[in-house]
């Protein structure tokens, strides 16, 4: 077998490989310097330089998560900063829990989920018309107010738009006057979205969760301008499952009264019920002719005699 020594590389041959290592070199500085998706930034221990919108905190475990301009996570025990997360351009605005995950509402109507464990950013999701709501432009006295003023604004509305529940997985419901939208937190999966009948408009300031439901109620503009507000209502939304209705005053006022029941206040007339979200029905009265029949009794019982 004969041994043919290595031919050197001529000037002319050469610039086929010096091309294919200039562009491999342009392409790797160019996916280096690449924006990132969203303007996720995340930094590992340093000092946090957050100056909070909201006094809000959360104690999840081992962690203690603030709201900043974005995301800032502290070992309890030392108060040690550990992590910041951050999207340029943007501002975090409230923080709930689903789950294990911290989910936030951002002011440009982003809501994303971070897995606080190791801060890995999980999913974004965009919300149509949610920034808007939240900045409230155009609204009745919106361009009289100051800047702290609307950033309270702000702060409040997207505390009322996050709405989590952990039934029968954690979801996430986001909650705008025109729009409600549900995600499953696991992998961001969009399960339902509803709008309202045509005149009507969700509340999210009056909107309530419990374990397993999401409870927006409804208000509904009568046509022609009459001045008599029309009945208004209240949707359950639940992640799995058809979701309920029910007819309510226009004013109706929820409150979360355990894990799976809430409580109507309807006014003087109607007076105040008692909801089990599980099963999307009213609880039975004591003393109601229906009692025997109920498919949803009193959970404390009815007093014997």
């Amino acid at each position: 077998m004969s041994w043919k020594p290595l031919r050197s590389l001529t000037r002319r041959s050469a610039l086929p490989a010096l091309a294919v290592a200039l562009v491999l070199g342009a392409g790797a500085a160019a996916h280096a310097n690449r924006p990132v998706p969203f303007g996720d930034r995340v930094a590992e221990p340093g000092i946090a330089d957050a100056s909070p919108v909201g006094a809000q905190s959360l104690d999840t475990g081992a962690l203690e998560l603030r709201v900043g301009p974005g995301l800032e996570a502290y070992d309890r025990a030392t108060g040690e900063h550990l992590w910041s997360y951050r999207r340029e351009d943007a501002t975090a605005l409230h923080l709930a829990m689903a789950g294990d995950s911290a989910v936030v509402v951002w002011d440009d109507g982003l809501v994303t989920s971070v897995r606080p464990s190791d801060h890995v950013v999980r999913w974004h999701r965009a919300v149509p018309g949610l920034a808007d709501w939240l900045r409230a432009d155009g609204e009745p006295g919106a361009a009289d107010r100051t800047d702290a003023e609307k950033r309270d604004t702000e702060v409040a509305r997207a505390a009322a738009a996050l709405q989590t529940a952990v039934e029968d997985e954690p979801w996430v419901a986001v909650v705008t006057p025109t729009l409600t939208m549900g995600f499953r937190d696991r992998d961001g999966d969009l399960r339902f979205n509803s709008r309202p009948a045509e005149g009507c408009t969700f509340d999210p300031l009056r909107t309530v969760h419990t374990d397993d439901a999401v409870l927006v109620p409804r208000t509904c503009t009568p046509a022609g301008g009459a001045a008599r507000p029309l009945p208004g209502g209240i949707n359950g939304f639940r992640l799995s499952g058809r979701g309920w209705q029910m007819g309510a005053g226009p004013q109706v006022q929820l409150r979360r009264l355990d894990a799976h029941r809430v409580t109507i206040e309807d006014g003087p007339i109607v007076g105040s019920r008692v909801v089990d979200t599980r099963r999307g029905a009213l609880e039975t009265g004591c003393g109601s002719p229906e009692l025997a029949f109920a498919a949803v009794p009193p959970q404390e019982g009815c007093p014997v005699g």
